[in-house]
């Protein structure tokens, strides 16, 4: 990891106080990269191995064409969002003269099942309670399970409002009020937690010295020094990504709103960002890579999480940081008075004894003392900070990405075409400094476009080869994945600076050619992140390729393919 020492003053400050000259710094030292494998073959061997199973692997190429040029594509997530549909309803009471019916989007840590249902179990039993309206209609709530993030594109966008909105944060509710739409509170907390930073005990102590606490301060602190390898959260989906990416910002800014997006902040961003090993896409991929290799030194999650798995409870601790995830409910207007009514009902429904027992017992409720430092910004330097952490938390290093795409036979009808529309919808989020190429497999392998900065005429190569995208034959994956590999690391070792980056698209279990025994070695003696993305495929493999090297499993439907893949490459591109 790389390691940057400074003497004195926090780095950060310093950083700041010398106009941020990031490159050149005195006192750095180079190490292993973040991410790097830290057992079984060395990235020299599994270069070797990698060579060795290429040689086998029967490739054509396809030679360059005339193309068209494009006009660049649009970079908004809504234009991306699936049905609604998509997302479930998790409670769905019954619809009729005599009921009025209030839908609430929740947020995912509660509205699942379990010490994740909390809302889904309050909600059941505020429609079975029977409450009613003056005018005798039953007062019900349906609950829609959708992230924090997502609910938010549905109802800035205005693509689909419901009734209720009810974020893990404020955040999401202020960033909709700037993109104009009419939110007003309900109530200001349903159920009360926080986010945090749970990091390994071991690793708090020696950042301590002796000091009675640490606070998000340190961390940063830490990271930037490179004493720590600090994973978080996709900021344009998860709450606490999100959060995070506030509170680092307000910590350069010293808590001044309009110092927090200037040059001088974003650079310093930028230092952090390069000690930062990756960004999941979500929670689950967060916290399963710690529980498979525990290579992370810290993450972040909310704390009703942290105090349901029982293997962090014993050797981490938990340092709450930024704006309390008090689970507000907003109404989002239009809505009729008696929906009005039936959110506010149930708000105290929620609020009551058996409800907050309940919430108690899934770990929320236990943090009611935190008070972040800094006070919340506006929505619209929300919404900014995300479009700045998407040009910096590259850290000034480009990617290189290889997308390698399933044209088997099973891939015939309408998913091939999906699958075309999602590739080109979400070429429309790869920054143009990155550098992208396209490999096909089926029975063989075909290298339909070769690794080129994501300039104007490679975007309109890149659309011209996705339509040309046929299909033919079976499915061997892992010789796609030999093959894609293998431009990856040429192109690295022509750039040494960039970043490389493997997205396999597939719908079908291999049935020919290198199985994942032989490749697994040689991805994680790479350290390259494999993501991948299935239609209906063997997922448990896919999410163990992709767990080599601490990357996303994504499962994908004809329905919201163009989503997932535009979110995919917005976080990572």
């Amino acid at each position: 990891m790389r390691s940057i020492r400074h003497r004195g003053a926090r780095p950060w400050v310093w950083l700041l106080g010398t106009a941020l000259c990031l490159t050149g710094l005195a006192g750095c030292e180079e190490g292993s990269a973040p991410g790097a494998p830290t057992k079984g073959l060395s990235s020299a061997e599994a270069a070797a191995a990698l060579a060795a199973l290429r040689a086998g692997v029967q490739v054509t190429v396809v030679p360059p064409g005339q193309v068209d040029l494009v006009s660049p594509q649009s970079r908004s997530a809504a234009d991306t969002l699936p049905a609604i549909d998509t997302f479930p309803l998790v409670v769905d009471p019954a619809r009729d003269d005599q009921s009025a019916v209030a839908e609430v989007f929740a947020s995912l840590e509660k509205s699942g099942s379990g010490p994740d249902g909390w809302l889904t179990e309050v909600a059941q039993a505020f429609n079975a309670a029977g409450e009613t309206l003056p005018g005798g209609k039953a007062a019900r709530v349906a609950v829609r399970r959708i992230s924090s993030g997502t609910g938010y594109e549905f109802i800035a966008s205005g693509k689909y409002r419901p009734a209720g909105f009810s974020p893990s944060n404020t955040v999401w509710a202020d960033m909709a009020r700037a993109q104009g739409a009419d939110i007003s509170v309900v109530a200001d907390r349903l159920v009360g937690n926080v986010a945090g930073i749970v990091m390994k005990g071991t690793v708090a102590e020696r950042l301590k010295a002796g000091r009675p606490e640490l606070g998000v301060t340190d961390v940063v602190d830490a990271t930037i020094r490179g004493q720590l390898a600090l994973g978080y959260t996709n900021p344009f989906s998860s709450a606490t990504g999100l959060n995070l990416l506030l509170t680092v910002l307000q910590t350069f800014a010293r808590g001044d709103e309009t110092a927090m997006l200037t040059p001088a902040v974003a650079s310093a961003f930028e230092q952090f960002q390069k000690s930062v090993p990756f960004v999941a896409m979500s929670t689950p991929q967060l916290r399963d890579s710690v529980e498979q290799d525990r290579s992370l030194d810290a993450f972040v999650l909310e704390y009703s999480l942290f105090a349901q798995t029982p293997s962090l409870l014993s050797g981490y601790v938990f340092i709450p940081f930024g704006q309390r995830h008090d689970n507000p409910l907003y109404a989002v207007g239009p809505i009729s008075p008696e929906q009005r009514e039936v959110l506010e009902r149930f708000a105290a429904f929620a609020a009551g004894a058996q409800p907050q027992a309940l919430a108690t017992r899934y770990g929320f409720n236990a943090k009611d003392d935190w008070e972040s430092p800094f006070t919340a910004p506006s929505g619209q330097t929300a919404v900014r900070a995300q479009r700045l952490w998407k040009t910096k938390k590259d850290a000034g290093r480009p990617i290189a990405a290889v997308f390698l795409v399933d044209v088997s036979e099973s891939m015939r009808g309408t998913r091939i075409e999906q699958l075309r529309r999602a590739l080109i919808d979400g070429a429309g989020f790869i920054a143009p400094e990155n550098a992208v190429g396209l490999v096909s497999f089926a029975s063989n392998v075909t290298i339909q476009l070769p690794i080129k900065p994501f300039a104007l005429l490679q975007q309109a190569a890149f659309q011209s080869a996705v339509k040309r995208l046929d299909l033919a034959g079976n499915t061997a994956m892992y010789d796609g994945i030999v093959v894609a590999l293998t431009l990856l690391t040429d192109y690295q070792r022509a750039n040494p600076d960039v970043r490389p980056m493997l997205f396999v698209l597939t719908d079908g279990e291999t049935n020919m050619g290198l199985k994942f025994a032989q490749v697994e070695p040689v991805v994680a003696g790479l350290g390259i992140p494999v993501y991948t993305i299935g239609f209906d495929a063997d997922l448990q493999e896919l999410a163990r390729l992709s767990a080599l090297v601490e990357a996303a499993s994504l499962n994908a439907s004809e329905a919201d393919l163009r989503y997932k893949l535009s979110a995919l490459f917005n976080a990572q591109l």
